[in-house]
């Protein structure tokens, strides 16, 4: 399934790399030359990823993309036709990474870029598999980015945001979280409320829903049966020590 193209880094390199012909020209080997022969970059790209193709011939295109990368003895178009070459491996990890983390498509592209770059830079000559060795490891690595990052997201503190004043002199409190699943519009981090125990039965989850301007988010999160889960609210009494 094709992808939806977005404006970005990818974009402008697939734009800047459209008629592109950086020299010296990738080399088929397919046996037949023992020198290779010489291929366009489009049909270069179309064979990274053509699964049916022989596997060496691929992994010889790899390794001449990775010297490509960082010699300086290749012309100066190089370096994006480098990038371009990686796009197709890269571009689905970028909008998961996007859709579910919504985190900024330019952000994600760059550090996919980068990690990209590096992993060529790293790649061991004798690799038999530098394609999925390449992509697998800057996929892997900036997943790892985002996920760090959703886990260090902090909330303001409920007694400034919420304009629900916790007193600390009561020991009993109940805690409300909501947990929404994934998706372009509404809430995509955990939040979680705190309130006085005595308060509990005075304040309740709608109210708090317009406080913390939820109430779009929040109308309906149970699950009919019909169409997809919107979110999951839980409900629990804790008790604070001291």
């Amino acid at each position: 399934m094709s992808l939806t193209p977005h404006p970005g880094i990818f974009a402008a390199v697939e734009r800047h790399c459209a008629d592109s012909e950086p020299a010296p020209p990738l080399r088929f080997y397919d046996g037949s030359e023992r020198a290779g022969v010489p291929m366009v970059l489009v049909r270069a790209r179309q064979l990274l990823y053509d699964r049916s193709a022989r596997t060496e011939a691929r992994a010889s295109l790899w390794h001449q993309i990775a010297e490509r990368a960082h010699s300086d003895a290749v012309g100066p178009d190089w370096p994006e036709a480098v990038v371009w070459l990686g796009l197709p491996g890269l571009r689905r990890t970028a909008y998961k990474i996007t859709w579910r983390f919504r985190a900024e498509r330019g952000d994600v592209e760059a550090e996919l870029i980068t990690c990209y770059l590096e992993a060529l830079a790293g790649l061991a000559a004798d690799d038999p598999d530098p394609g999925g060795t390449v992509l697998r490891s800057a996929c892997s690595r900036v997943y790892d980015v985002w996920r760090h990052a959703r886990r260090e997201m902090a909330v303001d503190d409920v007694e400034r945001a919420g304009g629900v004043p916790v007193e600390a002199e009561v020991a009993d409190y109940w805690e409300a979280d909501y947990d929404p699943v994934p998706r372009h519009s509404g809430l995509s981090a955990t939040v979680r409320i705190t309130v006085p125990a005595h308060r509990v039965e005075g304040v309740r989850l709608g109210a708090l829903a317009r406080t913390w301007e939820m109430a779009d988010t929040a109308t309906s999160v149970g699950f009919s049966g019909r169409g997809r889960q919107v979110a999951t609210v839980s409900l629990r009494r804790v008790r604070r020590s001291g």
